[in-house]
């Protein structure tokens, strides 16, 4: 991308406003992320158009979307800038105390919402200066994994059985299964039977809106079917609605297990198995010299273990 004369006038802070920019897709939000103004960022990409000899985004009234070559340009800026990281992160030994690093993480919200109230105590307690950002992950399995590949994120928490061997992992849950949840009163009765519960309006939780599940495949098995009446986003958002209608849904367990109360909802086993996995913590190999991802893999691990005591 650039000869060796041209590296002397590079700016590695351009990098890192690239890399904000492409990941917000917002000026200001960019701005705030890296704690300067919204006019700083766009100088830089300014500089950085010059250099780079293309407008790499584009303004849309709601922020900016990256052209053809800022997406081009993606992976070789992630890999440059993982590679700094990793050589000062083994100079000096990470200190979560002292770090003000900011990390991603990707999970279905029934996985976040059971782990971060028990993350966020630690790191109130022992990294202050940590600031993590969430990205809902339900059904995005694979995409979640080229993520990772290309350091858009640094720790993917999802319901697998096995990864390739360029990751590592933390077993989080060691198995995970689903619940049937609905709310109290519902007309479909106290005895949960097959019949009975596809015969009930479903609700599934699918961030593409498909209204076709591993349900559907069980009961497919067994030549029945059910009527999906609505899909939404997330589980949080699904269990609010189940409260309040005559909508099932199956979700899983130990996200049940830790809201089902505050939303008076009632919770019976599936008439039918479901399926079921262990709940990793999955980062690229390169976790295993950052001393940063190390620490946050067994902070999400303790987070884990915390999170039912």
């Amino acid at each position: 991308m650039l000869n060796k004369t041209n590296l002397a006038r590079i700016d590695l802070n351009l990098l890192v406003l690239f890399e904000a920019v492409l990941e917000e897709r917002h000026v200001g939000r960019a701005a705030a992320r890296l704690h300067v103004s919204p006019s700083a960022v766009s100088h830089g990409l300014g500089r950085l158009r010059r250099m780079l000899h293309d407008p790499l985004f584009l303004r849309q009234p709601k922020g900016v979307v990256p052209t053809d070559r800022a997406r081009q340009l993606a992976t070789p800026v992630a890999d440059i800038l993982e590679r700094t990281r990793q050589v000062i992160a083994n100079a000096e030994r990470f200190d979560p105390a002292k770090s003000v690093r900011r990390f991603v993480i990707g999970a279905p919200d029934a996985v976040s919402a059971v782990i971060l109230p028990a993350l966020l105590v630690e790191l109130r307690r022992d990294a202050p200066g940590i600031d993590i950002g969430v990205r809902n992950l339900v059904g995005q399995f694979d995409t979640a994994l080229k993520e990772l590949d290309e350091r858009t994120l640094d720790v993917a928490l999802l319901p697998l059985n096995e990864i390739p061997n360029r990751f590592v992992s933390r077993t989080l849950f060691g198995q995970e299964d689903f619940v049937i949840v609905r709310r109290a009163g519902h007309p479909i009765g106290s005895r949960l039977t097959l019949a009975r519960y596809c015969a009930a309006p479903h609700l599934v939780v699918s961030v593409s809106g498909d209204p076709h599940g591993m349900v559907d495949q069980h009961l497919a098995k067994r030549g029945m079917s059910r009527r999906v009446v609505l899909t939404v986003s997330n589980f949080l958002q699904a269990m609010a609605i189940v409260a309040e209608s005559d909508l099932v849904a199956a979700m899983p367990r130990r996200f049940v297990t830790r809201y089902a109360a505050r939303y008076k909802v009632v919770v019976a086993e599936p008439p039918i198995p479901l399926s079921s996995s262990p709940v990793l913590a999955i980062a690229p190999q390169v976790a295993t010299t950052d001393g940063g991802l190390t620490w946050l893999l067994e902070a999400l691990e303790r987070s884990a273990r915390t999170s039912f005591r």
